[in-house]
């Protein structure tokens, strides 16, 4: 089958004093939860899985409806911070300073769950999506950390990587997997339908 794992779209910036920020897109984020449904028109998808985040959802609500399926919310390709209070896209952390994003970077920005337990319940629930679509195509949006997590996984990286590449606004990044059990990257950061829209990005490249 072939897992197409989907980063959501831009949200907007969203700081709390206490409760999951868990923010609404953007309007560019919509703009480019659009493109990215149009993008993906001409392939056939069997099914559309998508985070509880709220990002996630809106992101994936287009495709969804241009393909006339329902969303399956699954709570285990969620983010490893979705509880945090606080949402701030990480360019304007860069382009701050912030120190947060010197915590990303130092992998010392800790969550409510561990990396242990965060990597096993994405791959937990990425393998059982794709032991439930044999000899289908399933996109699966989600967040970049989920990214992260699992291709690192695919790519036998001795050590758990959360950030060891940056995934792009709705970048597609397609693995095919197997049911004798290989797992083959077939592309990272496919991100051709937001070339020359003006849209964002992230937080090394411009549309």
């Amino acid at each position: 089958m072939e897992l197409l794992l989907i980063r959501h779209a831009l949200p907007v910036r969203r700081e709390l004093v206490d409760g999951p920020a868990d923010p609404e897109l953007s309007d560019d984020g919509h703009a480019q939860a659009e493109r990215l449904a149009r993008y993906l028109e001409s392939e056939h998808i069997d099914a559309v899985y998508a985070s509880p985040l709220k990002r996630a959802q809106q992101t994936a609500e287009p495709l969804a409806a241009r393909r006339g399926v329902d969303i399956f919310t699954s709570a285990g390709i969620a983010e490893w911070d979705q509880n945090s209070s606080e949402y701030v896209p990480v360019e304007e952390l860069k382009a701050a300073g912030d120190p947060r994003w010197h915590a990303l970077l130092e992998g010392t920005w800790v969550s409510d769950e561990s990396e242990e337990d965060f990597s096993e319940r994405i791959s937990t629930t990425i393998e059982s999506i794709v032991a439930d679509h044999g000899g289908q195509r399933v996109a699966v949006v989600c967040h970049g950390g989920v990214i992260n997590g699992y291709l690192s996984e695919v790519l036998g990286l001795t050590e758990f990587a959360r950030m060891f590449f940056y995934p792009n606004y709705t970048s597609i990044h397609r693995v095919a997997a197997a049911s004798t059990g290989e797992r083959s990257i077939i592309t990272i950061n496919e991100t051709s339908h937001l070339r020359g829209t003006g849209l964002p990005m992230g937080l090394f490249q411009k549309g």
